[in-house]
């Protein structure tokens, strides 16, 4: 189905983040182009989320896609909150019915699913790694299927202590001497383009310990923590099939049309190319 011309009446989607890629807006409008949805994506930053919300709401944006370090900052700028963004007070969703916002969080539903499809156990210990909106989602997810075993580790005793509180874990201020069944990464190391890209974000002992190893970073799939864990012969799950999985779930509360995981796969592969 071709996809109409650009008109006046294209719906637009955008992303704020403060280190935006191309992954979502390839994947979103590929998708528009091979459903032929009258919709436009663009990825965007800022320095003043306030502002950049308020044009959601004034030019009519239907959706947008929140990344760090905004996904709690936009909260009190939001009309309602979904029970997925409630729960965790963190937000990575937007969806504007005529001028309505309403925060979602996909990331835990994306999160909740990848631990079901790789057949993580429940009764392993996990570590995660971080505390901020990403760490919400990824801690609640991995906390309500079930893992009651959890260290938070976070060199930010404030933030860090309240979430492991929240989640019913333990908290530490760095990984050093940690071991568990599953690691998770939910930091900016390892990310590309930033002053860690190079860094692997769990010591070796830690990795070697692990039965698999998780990294939320979508760009590169492949960071140093992934490389590192495939070389040791780890389970790996990346941060590709994390942003595959919750940008879907995102394209259908824009849209209102649900693509088949045949067409996630395909414009998963063609936003890393």
């Amino acid at each position: 189905m071709p996809k109409p011309q650009l008109n006046k009446d294209t719906q637009v989607c955008i992303s704020l983040a403060a280190r935006p890629s191309n992954i979502g807006t390839r994947f979103h409008n590929y998708l528009y182009e091979n459903l032929g949805l009258d919709f436009i994506y663009k990825a965007f930053t800022t320095t003043d989320i306030q502002a950049a919300v308020g044009g959601v709401r004034a030019l009519g944006i239907r959706g947008c896609s929140v990344s760090m370090p905004f996904k709690e900052a936009v909260i009190p700028m939001m009309d309602e909150m979904d029970e997925t963004a409630a729960a965790i007070q963190s937000v990575n969703t937007i969806v504007n019915t005529g001028g309505h916002l309403k925060a979602y969080n996909t990331d835990y539903g994306a999160v909740q699913d990848l631990i079901a499809l790789h057949g993580l156990d429940s009764h392993h210990s996990v570590i995660i790694r971080g505390s901020g909106g990403m760490a919400k989602a990824v801690g609640a997810a991995f906390r309500d299927a079930g893992f009651t075993n959890g260290t938070l580790v976070a060199r930010n005793a404030e933030s860090g202590q309240k979430l492991a509180a929240e989640l019913g874990y333990r908290w530490a201020p760095k990984p050093d001497a940690l071991t568990a069944n599953i690691i998770v990464n939910v930091t900016p190391l390892g990310m590309a383009g930033g002053a860690d890209e190079q860094s692997v974000s769990f010591p070796a002992e830690a990795i070697a310990h692990a039965e698999t190893v998780f990294d939320v970073v979508a760009f590169p799939s492949e960071t140093p923590l992934i490389v590192a864990a495939r070389a040791a012969g780890k389970s790996v799950i990346t941060g590709a099939e994390v942003i595959a999985l919750q940008a879907a779930k995102q394209f259908e509360l824009y849209t209102g049309v649900r693509p088949s995981a045949e067409q996630v796969l395909e414009a998963s592969v063609y936003s890393r190319q």
